[in-house]
């Protein structure tokens, strides 16, 4: 388990997550039961927390597990939350489990992601959607925005392009502000980069933002659900996410089925 070495005291850290959920002192104190007066103390370092203190704050900001490592080891503590790879006979159960979710959700693509959007696993169906990429964008490790928006990936079959743009390029401007994630913002200045159209809010014609994908000259329509690893105390396992495509109409499902019967 390894750890980034901090950049600032352990309480300019935890003031700077404070102020990215946009919480006051008091709001904070009243939400981890501390004192107004103690919490001040800990940001200025007039206080040294403990560690299950830290940990206290972290919890009631939502930190993600790897900051949850930086704050511990700026206040001079180890670090509590292991990384394992995914392929670590300790994740084996949960490794098996992702299997089993990505298959019975054929024949619809269903793929697992990390922070980053790089990929990790996937069912067959993806394929359809990977289809014509260039093959430099599909050796791993895959970024699926870069995947998805580069000139040379799927962004040239994407018929909705300037709208599935605006939505995935919003989704990880969200992340950038959540998490401060020095990697996620250089991804997303990559990706404003490319063409495909101007960034802003996605049409509100549909329910939900649609992937409309063309396929052998027929245009496919997906909606996407994101389901994550619930109470996860490792830092590998609290990183994914399942991204499940469903087919928003019966002609886009009954092409899924029709192809998975001629694959079979």
């Amino acid at each position: 388990m390894t750890a980034s070495a901090p950049t600032a005291p352990v309480g300019e850290l935890l003031r700077g997550w404070r102020e990215r959920r946009r919480l006051s002192q008091l709001d904070l104190s009243i939400q981890a039961e501390i004192s107004t007066r103690h919490l001040s103390f800990v940001e200025t370092g007039r206080s040294k927390p403990t560690s299950e203190m830290i940990l206290r704050i972290a919890e009631h900001l939502d930190v993600p597990l790897r900051e949850r490592n930086r704050l511990l080891l700026a206040g001079g503590y180890a670090p509590r939350y292991r990384r394992r790879a995914l392929d670590d006979p300790e994740l084996a159960a949960v490794q098996a489990a992702l299997r089993r979710v990505l298959d019975a959700h054929s024949p619809y693509p269903a793929l697992v992601i990390d922070r980053w959007w790089e990929l990790m696993a996937a069912n067959d169906t993806v394929g359809l959607l990977t289809a014509g990429c260039a093959p430099g964008l599909l050796e791993p490790p895959v970024n699926v925005l870069r995947l998805t928006l580069h000139p040379d990936g799927m962004a040239s079959r994407v018929a909705n392009l300037p709208e599935w743009r605006a939505h995935l390029l919003s989704r990880l401007a969200g992340q950038v502000r959540a998490t401060g994630d020095d990697r996620l913002a250089e991804l997303l200045a990559e990706l404003r980069e490319y063409p495909g159209g101007i960034e802003g809010a996605p049409s509100r014609t549909d329910i939900v933002v649609p992937l409309r994908l063309v396929h052998e000259g027929r245009e496919l329509s997906f909606f996407s659900m994101t389901a994550m690893v619930g109470t996860p105390l490792d830092i590998t396992v609290e990183e994914l996410a399942i991204e499940a495509l469903y087919p928003s109409d019966s002609t886009t499902a009954d092409v899924l089925r029709s192809l998975a019967a001629q694959s079979s």
